[in-house]
């Protein structure tokens, strides 16, 4: 029980030891550095675009950093163990300051950004997100520096339930398989028998399920099993605690919804309208977690998981307020991982490949006697 404990939000690595048998012995890159320029935003821009087209999105523009008394900043769990970085912009000789932070993630603006931009029932809003996420560590596939197509979608309160769910992400794998395409025929050397293409159906399996077919095993190891067994899922159900006493893995009280009560298709009582698309990775030979979504939260389901989390007092904020006075729209949204994403479709053994950012000289120099080249 240790480690399923130890394992809610950490990587699943312990130490670069581990990581070292990880990354593969025989890799060769199937591109250039310079053909994995070009093939990263032929990926970028056949995702963008069509994710607009499918879920009917705009491109907006999105902060760096937001002021703390917002709210608006992604905790991603709610153990406290990420924290954001914090600074204090004096403004004026401190007449006027500002505390600021940078942003873990923007999924909770972007909820108050459909108001701003005034979307209505069935639009929604598609941003370039960048952020910074200090308390990470870094290994092939987890940076410091995350980049993620964070979208939102306004909803009616009909529409919060598993039926819509799944159609969203129906059409976000749609997308995922047309950029596997589109860069293939750009590219025709990442179509290869070493490591095949992602299946063309994704399937959809409750955290319930996976711990009844993987008791005794954490979740990461969980994951790894199904994944490799399925090929692509859709966890859901991610934050309520399961019947061996923990939740699928830690997430945070205030966005997505995992505490409404569901039923399975043969059915069971379940949880939660939110979840993971994880593949098998051929590359790395392990899970690999492209995008985090769900519905979220309404006023009811804000304050039990409050509650349930004991964080009652983010209530009087203004990001809080806002739901429970149903002044901002009710939605569904997620964030996929823009490096992680081109780091499958162009067959990449470590996220580096694609995404420019600091790694400790241990990692640097692992990579360079396995042949990875990472972006420097």
């Amino acid at each position: 029980m240790a480690d399923k404990k130890a394992d809610l939000a950490g990587p699943g690595i312990g130490d670069y030891a581990e990581l070292e048998k990880i990354l593969p012995a025989d890799y060769i890159s199937l591109l250039t550095p310079k053909e994995t320029q070009l093939a990263t935003y032929a990926v970028k821009d056949y995702i963008e675009e069509n994710m607009c087209k499918e879920l009917n999105l705009i491109r907006v523009t999105v902060p760096l950093i937001v002021d703390v008394e917002s709210g608006v900043n992604d905790m991603l769990d709610r153990d406290g163990s990420r924290t954001p970085i914090g600074f204090h912009i004096s403004n004026d000789y401190d007449k006027n300051p500002i505390d600021a932070e940078v942003v873990q993630a923007a999924t909770k603006w972007k909820r108050m950004a459909l108001k701003q931009f005034g979307m209505e029932v069935g639009e929604g809003l598609l941003t370039d997100m960048r952020a910074v996420r200090k308390d990470y560590w870094l290994d092939h596939d987890h940076s410091a520096y995350v980049d993620q197509w964070d979208w939102e979608l306004a909803i009616t309160k009909e529409q919060r339930n598993l039926k819509l769910l799944k159609e969203v992400v129906e059409k976000i794998w749609k997308v995922l398989k047309g950029a596997e395409r589109h860069v293939q025929k750009l590219f025709g050397q990442l179509k290869t028998d070493k490591y095949p293409d992602l299946p063309e159906k994704l399937t959809f399996i409750h955290a319930e399920d996976i711990l009844d077919k993987y008791p005794d095993l954490p979740r990461k190891q969980r994951e790894t099993e199904i994944a490799k067994e399925l090929g692509a899922m859709f966890i859901y159900g991610i934050g309520w605690v399961l019947k061996d006493g923990y939740p699928h893995e830690m997430r945070a009280a205030d966005y997505d919804d995992w505490v409404t009560e569901t039923t399975s298709e043969d059915g069971r009582a379940m949880h939660g309208l939110n979840g993971d698309i994880l593949v098998w990775n051929p590359v790395t030979k392990r899970r690999h977690e492209l995008t985090s979504m769900g519905i979220r939260v309404n006023a009811e389901t804000l304050r039990k998981q409050l509650d349930i989390s004991g964080q009652l007092d983010l209530l009087k904020l203004p990001y809080h307020q806002a739901i429970l006075n149903n002044e901002i729209p009710l939605s569904i949204g997620g964030g996929i991982g823009q490096s992680r994403t081109f780091m499958l479709l162009l067959k990449k053994a470590h996220i580096g490949e694609v995404s420019a950012t600091v790694w400790p000289k241990i990692l640097k120099d692992m990579c360079k006697k396995k042949n990875i080249h990472v972006i420097e």
